[in-house]
């Protein structure tokens, strides 16, 4: 077994990001995604190159409010000049909000337990223009009602095999559990929150979708039990937009996991 570097310390670093103009989470070349962003300005701030590690790859045009890294930087570096130098660095739609010294074990994905992530959609004919890049636009009405009845379909633990857009990497397992997934509207808004104990590749957007299949009329909710049940992607409808996709909140404590479904309405 490695011996921990006594000469490092871990931070954990919280991030908000507006994801519509990077190529997703994940360094890829030279290419602007968030990842490269973070080391970019970790680099420019303290003079060091690091790897940093995210709780999960947020898709390219997606965003997040609670994307958590973990990073290992020289014990001269303190907590207190994290943030700042960062910020600094990093462009305007990219925010560090919080910095946390953890244990040398702390790792920003194999320490979660839980996350939460957030759809919205914005349903109305005519789409604020700050509104833009940040919300799924559906011009139609919607049966809002029928998608809120909806969402109860998919608490529970499932094999997910039909939500799941097969990625470029191995999912060991296709079964997860979800705490919780509800809807509220505030029309032309319509929220969709979903909490589980993790996620296949678009798995939110696949899921989001079908419920707005509901609203639409196409489908009933007997019909998503249906899909589920398929394990077959082809059994279910397209993609939800990366567009009104947030990582919300990543949990690492089962007591922090259970305060916050016990809460009553996210909005």
């Amino acid at each position: 077994m490695s011996q921990p570097d006594l000469n490092v310390n871990n931070f954990k670093i919280t991030l908000s990001y507006d994801g519509q103009n990077y190529f997703g989470w994940q360094r890829h070349g030279d290419k602007p995604t968030l990842q490269y962003a973070i080391e970019n300005a970790i680099e420019q701030g303290f003079g060091t190159r690091v790897a940093v590690k995210g709780s999960g790859r947020t898709d390219r045009g997606a965003h997040a409010n609670g994307q958590v890294v973990s990073v290992n930087l020289p014990s001269a570096i303190q907590v207190g000049d994290i943030q700042e130098s960062c910020n600094d660095f990093l462009s305007e739609n990219i925010r560090v909000v919080d910095v946390e010294s953890v244990p040398l074990d702390f790792h920003a994905c194999d320490s979660a337990i839980a996350k939460h992530y957030r759809y919205v959609i914005w349903n109305e004919r005519k789409l604020p223009e700050n509104r833009a890049g940040r919300v799924w636009h559906v011009k139609e009405p919607l049966d809002v009602e029928a998608m809120i009845d909806a969402c109860s379909v998919f608490e529970g633990e499932y094999d997910f095999s039909s939500f799941a857009t097969r990625p470029n990497f191995k999912q060991k397992s296709t079964t997860r559990t979800v705490s919780k997934a509800v809807m509220f509207e505030e029309l032309p808004l319509i929220t969709f929150d979903i909490y589980a104990n993790g996620f296949l590749y678009k798995m939110v957007r696949n899921i989001v979708r079908a419920i707005v299949k509901v609203g639409e009329g196409r489908y009933h909710r007997n019909d998503l039990y249906r899909i589920i049940k398929a394990k077959d992607r082809k059994a279910s409808p397209g993609t939800a937009p990366a567009s009104g996709l947030y990582l919300e909140q990543v949990f690492y404590s089962q007591d922090d996991l259970t305060k916050k479904l016990g809460e009553g309405a996210l909005l």
